[in-house]
């Protein structure tokens, strides 16, 4: 008997699409987890290095917003590139691309001495980051023991909000002796980095789910006895075979135009509330607070987001509708209390705490929602799709907020909020439960071999 078939005859139903797995973490498990992190960290690092970039030279006002745009316009690109690329020759050869371009992104950063050569040297990294970050979002829940997948995955994303407060520390490190020092530091810690998840990379295999998807019998077999030991019980991700019956899932499956607009609307409003509040606020209307904001979000979050421990217990679409809501309801207080909190540090800090609180709540739901809704042979493309529209309206966003008052602003972040409740509210009523210990076939809605 295989060992994907020994694996298969270990698993323990209970319940519709919900597995009671007696399942082994293995080595292999350990280094894809860590790389994935490493990756999510990275991913963020880079996309906040356009806000300290900002104060590496002088700019006027228009091509200040290029510089804050300039991450979301080269991560959508990178998103776009890589997504399908991802499903066409598959998860792994694109995670070794995108860290080629890595490599020479942060090498042209720690050398960059003009406006040009910073934008060159982002758009590269930039590019990269779109590719990882799908990537990302795809294979954890395709490699992931099953048990583990919601609670991983949340893992994983919550090291996005580290890459942030990581950015934030270079940056206040390098920034009193001097734009030089503050850029090598930057830059340094990035290669660093780099090279880190390279050692990681190495020792990840390929996705069992997308080779047998492929109809790549043969290769995925060969995966499974390189990497998986043949006496560990795993999840249906190397065994290929759904959790309940194809029919019963096809017909538990949330409508694609549900799924479309759920995901996207949340994911806009994640991205852009997000955006406007902690990358784009500081440049545009308190410059001297940047970094401390920065440092602020990116501490809360990681500290909010260690409660993904239990995220397998939780209900995902409850979880989407707190978040969300609580972010609308926080963004008020914070449009309403705008003239208070402008001549108190205290008050503004403590709003801006609080909505960070939320707002990690609603990325760790958001996020992991928007890899697990898709059949596997194109999991990667539609990710990408929904944040290639979702990242699109963002980059609008920063230029129709260009002109206004903080008062305006705040209040715009409000509008943002709201199409966030919208797609979560829309979701909890009518979408599929893909967290409490639901698999990914009936997440997705999967038949078999897809």
């Amino acid at each position: 008997m295989s060992g994907s078939t020994r694996a298969a005859r270990s698993l323990r139903r209970r319940g519709p699409g919900r597995l009671e797995a007696e399942e082994t973490w293995t080595p292999t498990d350990s280094w894809s987890f860590a790389s994935f992190c490493l990756g999510m960290l990275l991913e963020s690092y880079v996309f906040g290095t356009a806000t300290i970039a900002t104060g590496w030279v002088h700019t006027p006002v228009v091509l200040r917003s290029l510089l804050l745009s300039w991450s979301p316009i080269w991560q959508i690109l990178g998103i776009a590139c890589f997504g399908p690329m991802a499903d066409r020759i598959g998860r792994r050869p694109v995670f070794f691309i995108t860290l080629g371009l890595y490599g020479a992104g942060g090498i042209g950063i720690v050398f960059s001495s003009s406006y040009q050569l910073i934008l060159i040297s982002l758009a590269v990294m930039l590019l990269a980051a779109g590719g990882e970050l799908n990537g990302i979002l795809v294979t954890s829940h395709e490699v992931m023991p099953a048990r583990h997948r919601g609670k991983t995955m949340m893992l994983a994303i919550n090291f996005a909000n580290l890459g942030g407060l990581t950015l934030a520390g270079m940056s206040l490190i390098g920034g009193p002796h001097g734009i030089a020092a503050q850029r090598l530091a930057v830059g340094a810690a990035f290669l660093f980095l780099s090279v880190c998840l390279l050692v990681m990379r190495l020792h990840t295999p390929e996705s069992v789910r997308w080779l047998r998807s492929k109809g790549r019998q043969i290769a995925a077999d060969e995966v499974v006895r390189r990497h998986y030991p043949a006496d560990a019980p795993s999840a249906p991700r190397l065994t290929g075979e759904p959790a309940t019956a194809p029919k019963d899932q096809a017909a538990s499956a949330s409508p694609l135009w549900l799924r479309v607009f759920a995901t996207c609307a949340t994911i806009f409003a994640g991205t852009a509330g997000y955006g406007l509040m902690v990358y784009v606020l500081g440049p545009d209307h308190l410059p001297k607070l940047s970094a401390a904001i920065l440092l602020v979000a990116g501490a809360t979050e990681l500290a909010v987001g260690l409660f993904a421990f239990w995220a397998d217990r939780w209900s995902r679409k409850l979880t989407l509708l707190v978040g969300y809501l609580g972010c609308f309801g926080v963004s008020v207080a914070i449009a309403v209390a705008a003239h208070a909190w402008q001549g108190s540090l205290g008050l503004f800090f403590s709003l801006l705490i609080l909505l960070n609180v939320f707002l990690s709540v609603e990325f760790l739901a958001s996020t992991t929602l928007q890899g697990e809704v898709w059949e596997t042979r194109r999991r990667a493309t539609y990710t990408a799709a929904v944040r290639f529209v979702s990242v699109g309206l963002y980059i609008a966003t920063i230029y129709l907020t260009q002109g206004l008052s903080l008062y305006q602003f705040t209040w715009f972040a409000v509008l943002v909020w709201g199409i966030g409740v919208a797609g979560a509210l829309a979701w909890f009523v009518g979408g599929t439960e893909t967290g409490q210990g639901a698999t990914l076939e009936a997440a997705s809605g999967q038949r078999a071999g897809n």
